[in-house]
Formats: structure tokens, C-alpha cells, sequence
């Protein structure tokens, strides 16, 4: 079964971290770039970073640049979207995606 599984979110106050991880499993992501969507209540969802299949470029929403770093471990067959310096406005369900594959999402909730 072709999937993606994200996991990591929670709850943190402003000024946390959190690390959120993608694993895929029955293919590879090796050959695929990998991108975090993010989508708050209300809202529509948004892209937050992307990476290239070797890790060597990447990008980010302005509002996230300096704060959050997307990374990916081909051996694993996951990427990882490192947040820090959390805001309130980053609460929301963060989603990975590769090859047209979404993942369920994992819930980030920022709040003092």
C-alpha cells in the first residue's frame, strides 16, 4: 500500500519547537520532491516548504523562512519539517505530500 504517515504534531507554547516526520511506504522517495502543506480552520490550505529529491534545494513561505527547515533522510524514506520560534498563527494540520500522495496530516496547535 502506497502512503504517507506524518506524525510529530501537538501542542506547545509560543516559542517551541516541534519536529514533524513523513514517512513513506510502498515506493521510494528518492526519486520524488517532497512538500509540507499546511491548512488552519477557515482557511485554505498553503505550502510551506519544499525539497528537491537530493536535499539540495529547497523552499519556504515567507512567513516561516529562518524558523522551520525541511530536511529529508532518503535511507529512511522520510522528511522532516524542524519548527522553532512558534507562533499562534502556525496552529494548524500539516500535511506531506510526494508523488501526488498526500499524507492524513498531523494537528500543530500554538497556545499560551
Amino acid at each position: 500500500q502506497l502512503q504517507l504517515v506524518e506524525s510529530g504534531g501537538g501542542s506547545v507554547q509560543p516559542g517551541g519547537s516541534l519536529r514533524l516526520s513523513c514517512v513513506a511506504s510502498g515506493f521510494s522517495l528518492d526519486y520524488y520532491s517532497i512538500g509540507w502543506f499546511r491548512q488552519a480552520p477557515g482557511k485554505e490550505r498553503e505550502g510551506v516548504s519544499c525539497i528537491d529529491t537530493s536535499g539540495a534545494r529547497t523552499k519556504y513561505l515567507d512567513s516561516v523562512k529562518g524558523r522551520f527547515t525541511i530536511t529529508r533522510d532518503n535511507a529512511k524514506n522520510t522528511a522532516y519539517l524542524q519548527m522553532k520560534s512558534l507562533k499562534p498563527e502556525d496552529t494548524a494540520v500539516y500535511y506531506c505530500t510526494a508523488r501526488n500522495y498526500w499524507g492524513q496530516g498531523t494537528q500543530v496547535t500554538v497556545s499560551s
